[in-house]
């Protein structure tokens, strides 16, 4: 997603943003159509929720307007909109055999479910360990010449991660936290993940499509962009800080 002009009132005019989304899907084979694998489908949901985040944005002043928002909040309403990629309700909206229309089956559905849960338990740890390996880097006190390969194995042996795991990111190629705009902050992924999980509660338990919920989540977090306190925002709409449990059901590792 990408704003080509962030939405401001000027002279008491509201100036609508222009944003636009370029995707890079499968293309057409033949007579096939272009048939979107679920991770083209989950990328098209993200970036149309950070498209939402700028389209419905109410503020100001352009600087604050949209996604200019802190690292730690940029991600929620793009990774809320991954709940409804994948949500029965939603998926059988879109997801139909290209040739009969047959909506696709409830046993898919429930294999999707569980595919998407496979192997988390190494997949957090993994990021985790990356997680905290940057912040290691980014908290040293003194400037020092060091080697990174033994920086690394001393910072992993002190959270005790076994051999058979390994940051996702080797220190040689993290590039998220030295050229990426990571630094001391690759956490923000998961915490996005704390954030979306609990936001999309009140939806689960209403309905997927509940105008009332939507219009408070719109009011409360898409349209205020930066022009408050993203964890002020949050409470206002949620009513409460984020439980991290959605985000433990949502991972498999409890019920």
């Amino acid at each position: 997603m990408s704003s080509f002009r962030g939405q401001r009132i000027r002279d008491g005019e509201n100036i609508r943003p222009i944003i636009y989304n370029v995707g890079n899907f499968t293309r057409p084979t033949g007579d096939t159509p272009s048939l979107l694998t679920l991770d083209e489908v989950e990328t098209l949901f993200h970036e149309f929720g950070h498209a939402l985040h700028g389209m419905l944005s109410n503020v100001t002043y352009s600087g604050v307007s949209g996604t200019s928002v802190s690292r730690d909040f940029v991600e929620l309403p793009s990774q809320i909109m991954e709940h409804w990629a994948f949500h029965p309700e939603v998926l059988k909206l879109y997801a139909k055999h290209y040739q009969t229309g047959e909506v696709i089956p409830d046993e898919l559905i429930e294999k999707i479910d569980a595919a998407s849960k496979f192997n988390m338990g190494f997949i957090t740890t993994e990021f985790v360990a990356a997680a905290l390996l940057d912040m290691d880097y980014h908290t040293q006190s003194e400037k020092k010449t060091f080697d990174v390969r033994d920086f690394e194995k001393k910072s992993m042996e002190k959270i005790g991660l076994i051999n058979e795991i390994i940051p996702r990111y080797r220190s040689t190629y993290f590039s998220h936290i030295f050229s990426g705009g990571y630094s001391a902050g690759y956490y923000a992924y998961m915490w996005a993940e704390v954030l979306d999980a609990d936001a999309f509660q009140p939806f689960a338990e209403k309905g997927v499509f509940d105008k009332e919920i939507a219009a408070a989540f719109r009011e409360n977090v898409l349209s205020k962009g930066n022009s408050d306190d993203p964890m002020t925002l949050y409470k206002k709409y949620r009513g409460a800080e984020p439980n991290p449990i959605y985000l433990l059901k949502n991972r498999g590792f409890v019920n």
